[in-house]
C-alpha cells in the first residue's frame, strides 16, 4: 500500500510539472529608417505602376504607343532622348541609372524607357506634375 501512495504522489508531482509555465513573449523591436533609408516615393509609385498598371519597356514602345508618361533613365543615350523628346508625351527624369530602373521595375535587365499606359493603383501622374 505504502508503494502505490509513493507511486501516486510522484505521478500528482510529474502532473504538476508538466502544466505550461508562463513565458514572457518577446517584442519585436522595429529600427525606424533613417531619412537616407527611406524610399523615395517616385521609386515606390514606379513599382505599383508596374504591378497594377499598364506598362511597356523601351524606346519603340515609348514613342509608337499610347503614353501618358514616360520615366526615363538618368544615362539613357542622347539618341533615344531626342526620339523621346520629340514626341509630345510629358517626361520624368529617374534619378538612377538603366540598371536601378530596371532592378525597380523588377527586371534582370536595363530600362533605359517606362512608358506608362495605365497607371492602376499608383500616383505617378500626379507625382511628375509635381516634379515639373
Amino acid at each position: 500500500m505504502v508503494a502505490k501512495e509513493d507511486a501516486e504522489e510522484i505521478e500528482e508531482e510529474n502532473i504538476e510539472e508538466e502544466k505550461p509555465k508562463k513565458t514572457k513573449k518577446k517584442k519585436v523591436v522595429r529600427r525606424r529608417k533613417s531619412t537616407k533609408e527611406k524610399e523615395n516615393p517616385v521609386i515606390s509609385a514606379i513599382r505599383l505602376t508596374v504591378e497594377s498598371g499598364k506598362v511597356g519597356f523601351g524606346s519603340r514602345k515609348a514613342v509608337a504607343g499610347d503614353a501618358k508618361l514616360l520615366i526615363i533613365a538618368k544615362n539613357t543615350p542622347e539618341g533615344i532622348r531626342k526620339n523621346v523628346s520629340k514626341s509630345k508625351i510629358p517626361v520624368l527624369e529617374f534619378n538612377g541609372s538603366t540598371m536601378e530602373l530596371g532592378a525597380v521595375c523588377g527586371k534582370p535587365f536595363p530600362v533605359s524607357v517606362l512608358s506608362v499606359m495605365d497607371e492602376g493603383n499608383s500616383n505617378i501622374l500626379e507625382l511628375s506634375k509635381k516634379k515639373q
